[in-house]
């Protein structure tokens, strides 16, 4: 009989949203290109096909319209009141502690992004060259339906408890802490392993 772990022992759940160069036509398309480099990365379209080199990142652009979202965005950007231009992707790093299956966490992001994002394009891509494996996401803001998507603190805490969800569907034992509780962990000095633990980030 497998026993099973103490909650405080669990790994964490890391989802992280990377602002900079969000709104940059120029600089979506570098990160595209970018995440298909090098042996141990890889990028698949909301479709799950590869894409491969610098023409099938130019056609993912153009079957986006990001080159219109942009266009778009430069005019709105005339306006004196905006600080900046809008987003035109949110890019978003699903990741795993050390050890961590990285087939099963690309399981685990999958469904993730087909259940969430249901009515937004997106490309998602595997990274194994650090320690911990990880999920990179670009995630058009508007939906096929015309719709932003804004991410606040509460759509956070949503996605990690569903990550934690399907990372252990899939056989992945795994924790979604509130940030009051891991501050709280880390705060503590001494022999308590089970406040301690939860503050591995």
């Amino acid at each position: 009989m497998t026993r099973q772990r103490p909650s405080h022992e669990l790994p964490e759940v890391l989802i992280k949203v990377v602002s900079p160069g969000s709104g940059n036509l120029p600089a979506v398309r570098l990160h595209l290109e970018t995440m298909a480099r090098g042996k141990h990365r890889g990028l698949e379209d909301d479709q799950g096909d590869p894409i491969l080199g610098k023409t099938a990142v130019d056609r993912l652009i153009e079957d986006w319209d990001l080159d219109l979202e942009a266009l778009l965005g430069r005019r709105i950007y005339l306006d004196p009141r905006r600080a900046k231009p809008p987003k035109l992707v949110h890019k978003i790093i699903f990741s795993m502690p050390r050890g961590t299956p990285p087939d099963k966490l690309l399981l685990a992001v999958r469904d993730f992004v087909r259940g969430e994002f249901s009515h937004h394009r997106y490309a998602l891509g595997l990274h194994t060259d650090e320690p911990h494996p990880h999920v990179h996401v670009i995630l058009k803001v508007v939906s096929e339906q015309q719709e932003r998507l804004t991410i606040r603190k509460a759509t956070l805490r949503g996605w990690r408890d569903e990550f934690a969800r399907l990372l252990c569907s899939h056989g992945v034992p795994a924790k979604a802490t509130r940030r009051a509780t891991r501050n709280r962990g880390q705060l503590i000095r001494g022999p308590v392993p089970s406040l301690n633990a939860q503050s591995h980030q």
